[in-house]
């Protein structure tokens, strides 16, 4: 079964009653719950032995064996989808991504992608991350915009791979964020996992991953505050994660804290105000703003930057102008 993932779960103790694909998306981090349901269908998940349906609900000590068959992998389509490119050579491009916009093809999530794009734009990436990441060196969540480095040949993106493990790089973000650090400059230094709860989040606790980011605080509102992150470390969600840590999460950012939060301290016409701030953003207020890295084969430093992007820069104008 080399080709196949195995799991096995016992059901703890004070479990309460749940259904089987919902208690497994929790436990089994690193799979979805829709590709779970799938396994289940199939009659790859057995409880006590037996085969049973999603809804099966789980019970105290039940021991759940899970065998997931490895996902085939799916030609990569190239869609005629446009590209902000800041910079293009024969070894890569550097692309500002927009708001919305996966990075590479995942289970259940095909088309529409930055690789999408890239495969129409250029063909030729490096093969390094396999053939559903061909160019990734690194990733920007759906829901945060700014500038990626993508690598066309294997040399280039080994070169690049290896300046991010050696956090040569210089990687800053903007965001804007619910009030305002009490300190104006700062590093927060956690250590980051995914959450035993809900495998979509990441939350600090021992048990993980060292994580480290310095902020700035570029200008200050009454309820708001404009900051620039950079990165030490680069963990999953870190910025989103640190910053709701710090108890100034991210505006707009649902999952971490920074859609509604921070409303029950605030006074009616503050309330109002940020309501109607809060509307402009539905994602999370957080850009890419800036990317430095050691060009691969021409030895010299490269360094990009980017503007904001409009639905935070409407924001911003608006903090400023009620600032008044």
């Amino acid at each position: 079964m080399d080709d196949d993932r195995f799991f096995k779960v016992v059901v703890p103790p004070h479990q309460s009653r749940e259904r089987l694909d919902k208690f497994l998306a929790r436990f089994v981090a690193s799979v979805s719950r829709a590709r779970l349901q799938k396994a289940i269908a199939g009659g790859h998940v057995q409880v006590d032995g037996r085969t049973v349906k999603a809804s099966h609900l789980v019970s105290p000590k039940e021991e759940i064996a899970i065998c997931l068959p490895k996902a085939t992998p799916v030609d990569i389509l190239a869609e005629d989808i446009p590209l902000d490119i800041l910079y293009e050579d024969g070894d890569l491009l550097v692309v500002n991504k927009v708001a919305g916009m996966v990075v590479h093809p995942a289970f259940s999530n095909f088309t529409g992608t930055l690789v999408n794009a890239l495969m129409h734009h250029c063909g030729n990436l490096s093969s390094v991350g396999g053939r559903q990441r061909p160019g990734i060196v690194h990733r920007l969540d759906k829901n945060t915009s700014g500038i990626l480095v993508v690598a066309k040949n294997d040399v280039a993106h080994h070169s690049l791979s290896a300046q991010f493990r050696a956090k040569t790089t210089r990687r800053i973000y903007w965001a804007i964020c619910w009030h305002s650090p009490r300190k104006s400059v700062g590093r927060i230094e956690t250590y980051i996992a995914r959450s035993p709860k809900d495998r979509r989040r990441m939350t600090v606790q021992q048990s993980g991953k060292l994580a480290a980011t310095h902020y700035t605080v570029l200008e200050s509102f009454h309820n708001h505050s404009l900051l620039e992150l950079q990165l030490e470390t680069g963990r999953t969600h870190q910025i989103r994660v640190h910053m709701a840590h710090l108890g100034h999460p991210i505006l707009g950012d649902g999952e971490y804290g920074g859609r509604n939060r921070q409303f029950g301290t605030l006074s009616k016409p503050d309330f109002e105000s940020a309501a109607a701030i809060l509307a402009m953003m539905p994602r999370q207020a957080l850009h890419a703003k800036s990317l430095g890295f050691q060009h691969p084969t021409k030895n010299e430093w490269m360094s990009f930057d980017s503007a904001l992007p409009e639905d935070m820069q409407t924001v911003l104008d608006r903090l400023r102008t009620e600032a008044k």
